[in-house]
């Protein structure tokens, strides 16, 4: 567990998280919090593994071959009782721009597609930018847990005529892990009414006790038919800067129409060094991963424990995965504006806005937790402090 805390600086390595932050906030003393990567050094036979293929010394070009795909396929079978076939696999650089690919081939201009908000900000360009519309299906947000509001999600499928839905499990930014029942209703209404459905479950092996992540597409065959998962293990390994990511998709002749749409933005190959990140933390992660999770729920219960019992203007969402936490921080009585400065001013802690994962998100700030014991007390006892001034 020593791995996880201990503190590494990453000012100066050209880290978003950390060297943004200064212009981002205008504020050298802000604690950045925010960007969804970990503060932590990914497993160590991934480093040894990376030193070796930067020894060799040549960088050519790189192929994702079927021994990475196998242990893909072995990693899915056995994290999420999910079979799967090597052939259904298409490699990415990330899943942002495979969300960009799949809505291009998959869907038509004028198109309508189904979210559930607030969500993940890129769920709101990715169909915007190409000329497709909108249609929210909002959570509810009751007794401090958000549910779905099946009969909304019906009906907006039927009078929207949708044809693709974009699920997030987990969810960024609520950490619901949606449960068996909640994905068969879905997945039946897609079903019933023929609508595509996009699954990012990037977070899909960052689930804390007591819950279990279902992929949408191990359902049923008619499900699998439907359904394109994004996945990678960039979250879960903290590799995102070595852009390394995969769909999978079963219906072959979606499957074609992708990777034509990838062919066509000259997409067609992974970098040799999340190639190499990729396998062998499939390979060998696996127990730095159960160590980063026991790790993770603790950081929970510590931000749910503290803020509970020191302030009463802040609520802390369960987070059920991810390394994610949802404030409700509206009893402080403030604008989305107002809410931003004062985190940023007071508090001195950058996390995301709510309000940048929609409307719904306002009133809302979310946590990054993923960071040595240090910086996580550190950026509690900011927020506590600062939000208890308030009513000195």
């Amino acid at each position: 567990m020593e791995t996880f805390n201990q503190y590494i600086p990453r000012k100066g390595t050209r880290s978003v998280k950390w060297d943004m932050a200064e212009d981002l906030y205008q504020d050298k003393e802000v604690l950045p919090m925010w960007v969804a990567d970990m503060d932590f050094k990914t497993p160590e036979p991934v480093i040894k593994a990376l030193k070796e293929r930067v020894d060799h010394g040549i960088f050519g070009y790189t192929l994702p071959d079927d021994d990475l795909k196998t242990e893909i396929k072995d990693w899915l079978q056995k994290r999420h009782s999910w079979e799967t076939d090597t052939e259904w696999i298409t490699f990415s650089p990330g899943v942002i721009p495979s969300l960009h690919m799949i809505v291009q081939s998959l869907t038509e201009i004028g198109d309508n597609i189904l979210i559930q908000t607030p969500v993940y900000p890129p769920f709101y360009s990715v169909v915007r930018d190409h000329g497709r519309h909108i249609v929210k299906n909002p959570l509810v947000y009751e007794d401090g847990r958000y549910e779905i509001d099946f009969q909304d999600f019906e009906r907006k499928i039927k009078e929207n005529e949708v044809t693709m839905f974009i699920l997030c499990n987990p969810h960024n930014p609520v950490s619901r892990v949606w449960t068996r029942e909640e994905l068969e209703k879905m997945s039946q209404i897609c079903v019933k009414h023929g609508v595509r459905i996009v699954a990012d479950e990037i977070h899909a092996d960052l689930i804390f006790s007591g819950n279990k992540h279902i992929p949408i597409a191990s359902l049923s065959e008619e499900v699998n038919h439907l359904t394109t998962t994004c996945l990678s293990p960039t979250k879960t390994f903290n590799l995102a800067g070595l852009q390394a990511s995969y769909l999978i998709t079963a219906n072959m002749d979606d499957k074609k129409k992708v990777d034509k749409q990838f062919k066509n933005q000259g997409m067609m190959m992974l970098n040799t060094l999340g190639i190499t990140a990729m396998e062998t933390a499939y390979k060998h992660g696996e127990q730095w991963l159960e160590e980063l999770k026991q790790v993770l729920e603790e950081h929970r219960d510590y931000v749910i424990d503290r803020i509970h019992k020191e302030t009463d203007a802040i609520k802390v969402i369960p987070a059920e995965g991810t390394y994610l936490i949802w404030l409700d921080c509206r009893e402080l009585g403030m604008s989305h504006n107002e809410l931003k400065a004062f985190m940023q001013k007071e508090a001195k802690v950058g996390m995301n806005d709510g309000g940048s994962f929609g409307e719904e998100g306002k009133g809302f700030m979310r946590l990054n937790i993923a960071a040595p014991r240090s910086t996580l007390e550190e950026g509690v006892t900011r927020i506590i402090r600062a939000a208890n001034r308030i009513n000195d």
